[in-house]
């Protein structure tokens, strides 16, 4: 099937879904079901992937991101049955008024029509974002990588036929089978059909999207994100934080890849930082002044304070001010989660206030960035940019909306 046509069949089915109602509902309890009743048939598929993944010498952190459990299947359907019965975005009256002429109008909520993702290798992308677009009426066309392709095809057939048992058309949610870089230019360039494109995955791929994409994107996922250990911090809490942060999940674009450490903190802060992080071999990649304290660390090149690992690697640097991590932080982060430890109550009003990013933090774990943790629901992603939509993406984000207008014969 051309992508072409694909976008023809999103669009007609994009149509039904807009006023399916309960429907929407039903159809996504059924695939939460269905999720852990064949979650061998997802399994299976998965090994298959897991097994090329290694042969390709896939790291161990996106080996992670890749595989499938038991555990991680029961939660796929656990956020699918979320999304079903969570309150339907479509069809809210924003505000209302009635003008001086008589006319009175309304604004509504409306399905945005067939979004378009693009995706690395999170088999839990499928489940998830089709589960978010259907609930807010949306029909979804997926672009996986080929590093998930038989796990995200396992998942997509649940979904299809959950749609169908339902009542609604199959083609709400379709997968492109080919993962080679052509689909997926194609896709960016779907103007006819695509109402938004959303990229989810690494730097290149969201660069590479936001490059030759011609049909509007919600931009998401790069998280260069930062732990700023300021002169006042509690460093027990700021060791546990950094190691929650950096190594609870690497693959995820929550997890942090610097920390900065003021000097008057650092000779007692990095030993205590870096004991807690050797528990999972993190390679630290430091400044001179840090590699000072701690001789072992690799040194740091000005490509290391860009870079989002994804990996069991985390930048040093030791800072002279408050001043200085702002200036770093404003330099370096791609504007996705940024935390600081201190019992300063100035400084961690100075960093919420003048840190620039989706989420800022005041001792707590990036890792919180998460439309879950944050009492949203499931998420598409994480948006990073300033228009439509910023944070964590969930129901309300993917709607737009529309005015309607009742009259009693007025004319202008």
């Amino acid at each position: 099937m051309t992508m072409n046509e694909m976008g023809a069949r999103a669009k007609t089915a994009a149509r039904a879904l807009a006023n399916a109602g309960p429907l929407k509902e039903t159809a996504l309890l059924r695939a939460a079901q269905a999720l852990w009743e064949r979650r061998e048939e997802l399994l299976a598929a998965n090994a298959q992937d897991m097994e090329a993944g290694k042969e390709r010498g896939m790291s161990r952190a996106l080996l992670d991101r890749l595989a499938l459990t038991e555990a991680r299947v029961q939660s796929m359907a656990r956020a699918v049955e979320e999304v079903a019965q969570a309150a339907d975005p479509v069809g809210r009256v924003l505000s209302g008024e009635t003008r001086p002429n008589g006319l009175r109008i309304e604004k509504v909520t409306v399905p945005l029509g067939v979004i378009g993702i693009i995706y690395e290798a999170r088999p839990n992308v499928t489940s998830d974002a089709a589960a978010l677009c259907l609930k807010a009426g949306n029909a979804v066309i997926l672009r996986g990588g080929k590093e998930a392709f038989r796990s995200n095809q396992a998942v997509a057939n649940v979904l299809r036929d959950a749609l169908e048992e339902a009542g609604l058309p199959a083609d709400c949610v379709q997968l492109v089978e080919d993962t080679s870089r052509q689909s997926a230019q194609e896709l960016m360039a779907l103007t006819d059909y695509l109402d938004v494109l959303i990229p989810r995955g690494g730097a290149g791929l969201i660069r590479s999207v936001k490059e030759n994409a011609r049909v509007p994107v919600i931009e998401t996922g790069v998280g260069n994100c930062h732990v700023y250990v300021d002169r006042a911090a509690d460093l027990d809490m700021a060791a546990e934080i950094i190691y929650n942060a950096k190594t609870s999940r690497p693959s995820v674009c929550n997890a942090i890849e610097t920390i900065l450490v003021h000097e008057e903190a650092a000779r007692e802060a990095l030993p205590k930082i870096k004991a807690r992080l050797d528990e999972k071999r993190v390679e630290l990649r430091g400044c001179e002044k840090a590699r000072a304290i701690l001789p072992g660390i690799a040194p740091a090149a000005e490509e290391d304070w860009e870079t989002e690992y994804l990996d069991y690697i985390l930048a040093v640097k030791v800072v002279s001010s408050l001043e200085e991590a702002l200036e770093h932080i404003h330099r370096y982060s791609t504007r996705h989660s940024e935390c600081i430890v201190t019992q300063d109550y100035t400084a961690a009003q100075r960093f919420l206030n003048e840190v620039d990013s989706a989420a800022v933090y005041v001792n707590a774990s990036t890792r919180f960035t998460d439309g879950g943790e944050f009492g949203l629901g499931a998420e598409i992603g994480i948006s990073t940019q300033k228009l439509h939509a910023r944070g964590p993406m969930g129901l309300e984000q993917l709607v737009s909306y529309k005015f309607l207008i009742r009259g009693s014969g007025q004319v202008r």
